[in-house]
């Protein structure tokens, strides 16, 4: 069975080259033999059969990764480079903005100077350089030297000066050399420009000139007479190479055929497990590893570039951090922080959490019990095992009547566990009800308006990694706005439009909902207030029913566990809020006028609980608490405005038993 090394030019030059494939291999099998003995990344395997096919290819995606080429770590133009050496090109050159046009190998700028003298004169603007300019290179290699040959250097230098000065420098100029190069048969050639959106920035004229001639040197180029051996043959390469497609105009390449778009994505788990076998040894605890230990890092590393993984294993030493415990060793790698606020709580403060958080939640026993629960775990930190994957801390569903205290004991959460509210953000899931809204949260795609900022959830997180989430009236969102949350929920991550990864490890995250609340009124009117355990069947039930209707079960399976439904308010509660507000209000007056505001609990407290025993009002919660006291308010203001009170005197404030609300002087009498 004869075989062919497609790793090196035949002897024929410029035979097509790859992975070492025998005969009968398809190329399916010859791609996946190269990446797993390492020669080059599948993204490079990808790009060898688009040239073999004939195409031009633009390169979009990772181009500023570290990639491996022939069993160690190389740049991207390293491995594009490389890989149209190895397919037979004799002259390989590289352009961008910065470094102009430049040759990767030696030998390759003489090669280039032969070729552009030989062309014949064209009589343009852009005409090729000077004809009696004759090769030399930058960077000679050290072979060139010899024992006669100090004298003979220099002149080489100095001929080299003169001739490359010689060379186009204008991108015009050389984008029509090129283009008049890879239109030639005498000789293999291939060249990639970089960047080339920097150079040709959208909506100028001058840029679309510029592409036009970009695209017709490479839908022009030829097959080269070098080729040999059995076909398909590639032409000559031109090839783009920018860090996002969208940047491009669109009729450049999605109008042709000829030219292909290939997308560098993140490492998968084959590239990532070659990159962790060879950098082990310099991670911290390698020589006590593992394969399991090694392929859960494998694991654990999903979406992160090459270089991501370099500095990883810097991490491991400067944070003490053995690869042993791919957890903790992400957790410090990507939040890069000194003090992690769940390790400064104290353990007092844990232990009487439910008492901390009943004293701002009034009357919701079951959602204080089971957050406080959840907020132990998260400090303890025990969980069943590593997945790989960080999920947060908590994740909550609160559901219930409306005005009861969902948003307010995720206010008390944020600074309980973080001693700041602004740990807190809320998004109001009714601006999320269409289905691009869930662009927002993500960021925009490459190419469409608001690209640049991110998503707004992601660049919160990514701002603030410890931070509680919560996403008010979560039943108003579009479904596909829900399938984000599933992804946040099973892997702990979201990516942005950018590219960008969001991690939520150290977040809590709270849905609230209003489910079901809209019949609350009938079963009050039904058999007067219901128990706690008939609310919860009833909400939870409504709960399940609408997942199910929207068509996302499997989000209501993933929250299940967290499903907190919280009781209505009943009359103890009443008064016990009525007495926070009225305290409040008290303050304020104290504040802005100096007068002591007294209120006649004996007289109020029976107002305020005759007043929301009404089912329709009592169908409000809290919220309607605070409008019915909005009456006590405007009395205060009222006398005010009219009496003038000095500072320092005292009033006081009441209900009458036709249900009116007075204030009166402290020295008054009243009944």
């Amino acid at each position: 069975m004869s075989t062919v090394d497609w790793t090196k030019p035949a002897t024929g030059g410029g035979a097509p080259s790859g992975p070492r494939q025998d005969r009968h291999d398809g190329p399916a099998q010859a791609g996946r033999r190269a990446v797993a003995d390492g020669m080059m990344p599948l993204w490079a395997i990808s790009l060898d059969w688009e040239l073999r096919r004939g195409r031009q290819v633009v390169l979009d995606g990772q181009i500023r990764d570290r990639w491996w080429f022939e069993d160690r770590p190389a740049a991207f133009r390293e491995v594009v480079a490389g890989l149209l050496e190895l397919r037979g090109a004799e002259v390989v050159g590289w352009w961008d903005p910065v470094g102009g046009l430049t040759f990767p190998f030696p030998g390759h700028a003489e090669r280039y100077d032969q070729l552009v003298a030989a062309l014949p004169a064209q009589p343009t603007a852009t005409a090729p350089p000077n004809p009696e300019s004759g090769p030399a290179d930058p960077t000679p290699p050290a072979t060139a030297l010899t024992t006669r040959g100090a004298e003979r250097q220099r002149g080489r230098e100095r001929l080299f000066a003169a001739r490359s000065a010689a060379r186009p420098r204008n991108f015009e100029d050389i984008l029509a050399t090129v283009r008049r190069l890879v239109a030639s048969p005498d000789a293999a050639v291939a060249f990639v420009f970089e960047d080339v959106e920097h150079q040709l920035p959208p909506g100028q004229p001058e840029s679309h000139r510029g592409y036009l001639w970009l695209r017709a040197a490479m839908t022009e180029a030829v097959t080269p007479h070098t080729a040999a051996g059995p076909g398909p043959h590639a032409r000559n390469a031109v090839l783009c190479a920018v860090g996002d497609v969208g940047r491009l105009p669109g009729w450049f390449h999605l109008e042709d055929p000829r030219i292909a778009t290939l997308h560098l994505g993140r490492p998968d788990p084959s590239e990532r497990r070659l990159w962790l076998d060879w950098l082990r040894q310099r991670f911290n605890g390698s020589a006590d590893a593992t394969p399991a230990d090694l392929e859960a890092l494998v694991g654990a590393t999903d979406g992160m570039t090459g270089w991501d993984i370099d500095s990883l294993a810097r991490t491991s030493w400067l944070r003490d951090a053995p690869l042993q415990k791919p957890d903790k060793l992400l957790e410090l790698h990507r939040l890069n922080v000194s003090v992690d606020p769940w390790t400064q709580l104290d353990r007092d403060t844990i232990a009487r959490a439910a008492e901390l958080l009943a004293r701002r939640v009034v009357g919701q026993t079951p959602a204080v019990d089971a957050v406080t629960s959840a907020l132990q775990s998260a400090f303890v930190g025990i969980d069943f095992g590593h997945s790989g994957t960080a999920r947060p801390r908590g994740a909550f569903f609160f559901v219930g009547p409306t005005g009861v205290g969902k948003t307010e004991l995720a206010k008390a959460v944020a600074e309980l566990m973080f001693g700041d509210q602004s740990a807190y953000a809320r998004f109001d899931m009714s601006e999320y009800q269409q289905e691009h809204s869930a662009e927002r949260l993500a960021g925009a795609p490459p190419g469409f308006v608001g690209y640049e900022q991110g998503g707004e959830l992601t660049r919160r997180v990514q701002e603030r990694p410890f931070s509680v989430l919560l996403f008010d009236e979560i039943e108003k969102a579009h479904p596909k706005v829900l399938d984000k949350f599933l992804q946040v929920l099973e892997d702990g991550r979201l990516t942005d439009g950018r590219g960008q990864t969001a991690h939520f490890s150290e977040c809590l995250i709270i849905f609230t909902s209003n489910t079901g609340a809209e019949e609350l009124r009938d079963l009050l009117d039904a058999g007067g207030e219901p128990s706690y355990a008939e609310l919860e069947a009833h909400f939870t039930r409504a709960v399940e029913d609408k997942f199910r209707q929207i068509g996302r079960p499997e989000i209501y399976g993933r929250l299940k566990p967290g499903v907190v439904v919280f009781d209505m308010l009943r009359g103890e509660h009443v008064v016990r809020i009525a007495d926070r507000l009225l305290a409040q209000l008290r303050e304020s007056v104290r504040e802005r006028h100096r007068v002591e505001l007294l209120a006649d609990t004996a007289t109020l407290h029976p107002w305020i609980v005759e007043r929301m025993s009404d089912p329709e009002r009592q169908a409000y919660g809290g919220r309607q608490i605070r409008n019915e006291l909005e009456r006590v308010r405007a009395a205060v203001v009222g006398h005010l405005l009219e009496h003038r009170p000095q500072p320092g005197s005292r009033l006081r404030v009441g209900a009458g038993a036709d249900g009116t609300v007075w204030v009166r002087a402290q020295e008054e009498e009243w009944t």
